[in-house]
C-alpha cells in the first residue's frame, strides 16, 4: 500500500487536551502519544495538517491573536518533542453562522488539498469527534480513525465503532490507517 499523501488531524481533544475554548498558551497540554504520532508521520515524510473548528473566535471568547499564540505554543511543544505540523487550517465561525468551512464540511480540507496538491485517493482523517473523521466518506480511498476523548459523545463513538474506525490512542490509529 502507498503511504498517505496527508494526514488531517483535529487539534483539541486529539493532539492537545481540550480546554474548552482555549485562549491561554499556558493551558496547552499535549496529549500522551501526540508528539510521537506526529513525529512518526514526519519521519515517513507524510504531511500533517491540522484542521480545527475554533468557534470561540466568533463567540468572542478569544481573538484570532489569542488563537495564534495558542497555536504557536502547541507547535513549539510539539517541536521540542520531535514533531512538526506542516500547516493549520481553522474555521473561526460558530455553527449558527452556517459557513462553508466548518467541519464536517469539506472546504478547509479542499483548500489544503489544492494548496499542497495532495492525492485525493490517499487521505487520512483523524480526530476525537465524528465531524473530524466524517469527510473520509467522501473521498474514494480515504481512511478515517476516531480516537475518542472525554468530549466524544456516545452516539458519535458508536457510529465510528460500527465502521470499525475507533482506536484507543493515536499510535493504534496510525498502525491501522498506515497498514
Amino acid at each position: 500500500m502507498k503511504l498517505p499523501s496527508v494526514v488531517f488531524m483535529d487539534r483539541d481533544g486529539t493532539l492537545i487536551h481540550d480546554a474548552h475554548y482555549i485562549s491561554d498558551p499556558a493551558l496547552v497540554r499535549l496529549l500522551p502519544g501526540a508528539a510521537e504520532a506526529v513525529a512518526r508521520l514526519n519521519s515517513d515524510n507524510i504531511p500533517v495538517i491540522v484542521v480545527s473548528n475554533q468557534s470561540g473566535i466568533a463567540r468572542g471568547y478569544f481573538t484570532m491573536d489569542d488563537y495564534e499564540k495558542v497555536r504557536a505554543r502547541f507547535e513549539e511543544m510539539l517541536s521540542a518533542a520531535g514533531g512538526r505540523i506542516d500547516a493549520s487550517y481553522i474555521c473561526p465561525h460558530s455553527a449558527e453562522d452556517h459557513c462553508i468551512c466548518r467541519k464536517p464540511r469539506r472546504e478547509l480540507f479542499e483548500k489544503a488539498i489544492r494548496d499542497h496538491d495532495f492525492d485525493r485517493s490517499r487521505l487520512i482523517f483523524i480526530g476525537d469527534r465524528w465531524r473530524d473523521v466524517e469527510p473520509f466518506l467522501f473521498y474514494e480511498g480515504a481512511r478515517g480513525a476516531m480516537v475518542p476523548s472525554e468530549m466524544t459523545p456516545t452516539e458519535e463513538r458508536e457510529r465510528a465503532d460500527r465502521l470499525r474506525i475507533t482506536y484507543p490512542d493515536l499510535a493504534s490509529a496510525l498502525d491501522a490507517v498506515l497498514s
